[in-house]
């Protein structure tokens, strides 16, 4: 390894709604929740990642956690900034670097705006990043699970993430068909708590709801291997009361059904705009799941049965697009085109 190579810091950063994993040198130096807490009276950065989560909910009137993506791409561009650099000062600190302006690659929605990319970039370069470098989910995802994206021949993944679902057919290295739709791990979050509601009469809070999908999420009611019911504690909405109800692995497969037909109609609008050589290619290969939301009970059992296609998760879905991000980084002369 040259000095030169030794001294430049390379990041591939996957920042995605729920969490961001930051690649450097092949190992994973970052793997936390994208959420930053700020002293509210004068903006002042106070943790990030894993102690920003454990504050959130809990915080006084002075503090505020915030999730600065939303949907996929930027809600909040300073709380952005602040959670990317955040998060590079924790590398710098772990390996004992001296802090200095990194090469960056970052992954983007396939469905975002010129406005959107552009807020990327910005929020990269003013957190210190030097070089910076977009690729699109969907084809770093295909790069993180081994396939060959420029081979001439068509492949199929969906990446269910945290705000978004990536739907593309890629090619001979670019997307021929997509789809990206706001309906991912966040909406089942959602749904989750909503039905608490209605259901139960119980109030929950974000991070109960993501345990129970989690320990009891589901896609389909008869699963091979039943789990255990979740135990679930809150107040009633109605007598603010303590209660507690356990919640099952079929309540949660019904409560999540219209968000996966939605999810499942991006995918058959995204098959029928495929050209048909393309087509036939992933009828034989099957389609590749990744991200958190294919971890979900069940879920390649439904859409094979809903599509008539085989449907695989990927090893390790949830770093699939960071690693791919990876990828792209170390072949950046090979994979230059695929950059924006």
């Amino acid at each position: 390894m040259s000095l030169l190579s030794f001294l430049t810091q390379e990041l591939a950063i996957d920042l995605g709604t729920a969490n961001t994993v930051i690649f450097m040198n092949d190992k994973i130096v970052i793997d936390e929740p994208s959420i930053v807490a700020v002293d509210k009276t004068n903006k002042r950065f106070i943790a990030v990642g894993t102690r920003a989560k454990e504050m959130d909910g809990r915080t006084n009137p002075n503090i505020q956690t915030i999730r600065p993506l939303k949907d996929g791409v930027i809600a909040d561009f300073d709380a952005t900034e602040m959670m990317i650099r955040g998060f590079i000062d924790m590398i710098n600190y772990k390996k004992g670097f001296l802090p200095r302006r990194p090469r960056m690659i970052v992954c983007i929605p396939s469905g975002s705006t010129p406005v959107e990319i552009r807020a990327v970039r910005d929020a990269a370069e003013r957190s210190g990043g030097r070089d910076i470098y977009l690729i699109y989910e969907p084809m770093a995802a295909a790069l993180g699970i081994g396939v060959d994206v420029t081979a001439p021949s068509g492949n199929m993944v969906v990446d269910i993430g945290g705000g978004t679902t990536e739907v593309a057919v890629i090619s001979l290295g670019g997307i021929v068909v997509d789809a990206s739709v706001k309906t991912a791990g966040d909406v089942f979050t959602a749904d989750i708590q909503q039905y608490m509601r209605q259901q139960y009469n119980i109030k929950i809070g974000e991070r109960t709801s993501e345990r129970i999908k989690i320990e009891a999420g589901a896609a389909i009611a008869d699963l091979d291997e039943p789990v255990e019911p979740c135990i679930v504690s809150g107040p009633n909405l109605m007598t603010v009361h303590p209660v507690e109800v356990s919640v099952s692995s079929q309540e949660i497969a019904h409560c999540l059904d219209k968000s996966i037909i939605r999810i499942e109609s991006a995918i058959l609008s995204v098959l029928e705009q495929t050209p048909p050589e393309l087509y036939s290619d992933i009828v034989k290969k099957g389609i590749f799941l990744t991200g958190g939301g294919a971890l979900l009970r069940g879920l390649d059992k439904r859409l094979s049965k809903k599509i008539n296609i085989p449907f695989h998760v990927a090893e390790d879905p949830l770093r699939a697009v960071a690693r791919g991000t990876c990828i792209a980084l170390k072949n950046i002369d090979r994979f230059n085109f695929l950059m924006r």
